[in-house]
């Protein structure tokens, strides 16, 4: 069963995408839910606002090899994910 508290769930797990399709399944059956409509919004606009950012990031991960490249990755990670 498709609810917000499993959408919820999924999205504290880190489970963006899953989330994402359990909020518009909820909004196909209530047009009118506030909640899925808030949660599509937020995550729609996190996707978008790292999508970029993380091929450029990926592309580094790739290529590093000195403990400052590391250090600077490792700082991105904590910057994009608190």
């Amino acid at each position: 069963m498709q609810t917000l508290t499993l959408a919820n769930i999924y999205e504290l797990q880190g489970l963006k995408e899953e989330a994402l399709e359990i909020y518009k399944e909820i909004l196909k059956k209530d047009p009118n839910n506030s909640d899925a409509k808030i949660a599509i919004r937020r995550l729609s606009g996190m996707r978008k606002k790292f999508l970029r950012v993380n091929s450029q990031m990926k592309d580094f991960f790739l290529k590093m090899d000195t403990d400052v490249e590391f250090k600077e990755f490792e700082r991105w990670l904590l910057k994009a994910w608190n």
